[in-house]
């Protein structure tokens, strides 16, 4: 899984973490739902999150939540089950991101 970063709102650092990453015939199929966390920059625990995607219940600090794409371009479901609630233009915002990443998997990619 390879994490995403960038910022919104002009200040909130974002690492959003797909849950999975699937692929066919050679060629990736995108995870159509996207974990949400504050980038804390260097002193990101990247695989500790990974291995917490597993649980039900998030308890890290930066974890603010899950974006579920369930039909693109339509239709998203943002799971506010984290200790920090995004707005609904910080929603959009990532959502416009992530889209964009879907659009250009190329960017996705090391």
């Amino acid at each position: 899984m390879v994490p995403i970063f960038f910022t919104i709102d002009n200040d909130l650092p974002v690492m959003i973490i797909p849950d999975t990453q699937a692929h066919v015939d050679g060629h990736p199929v995108l995870t159509y739902r996207y974990n949400v966390y504050y980038d804390e920059g260097f002193n990101n625990k990247q695989e500790e999150r990974e291995d917490s995607l597993l649980l039900q219940s998030k308890t890290d600090p930066g974890y603010m939540g899950q974006i579920v794409i369930e039909d693109p371009g339509r239709l998203f479901t943002y799971i506010a089950d984290g200790k920090t609630e995004l707005t609904t233009e910080q929603v959009e915002e990532i959502i416009e991101n992530i889209n964009h990443y879907r659009d250009h998997p190329s960017l996705w990619q090391y």
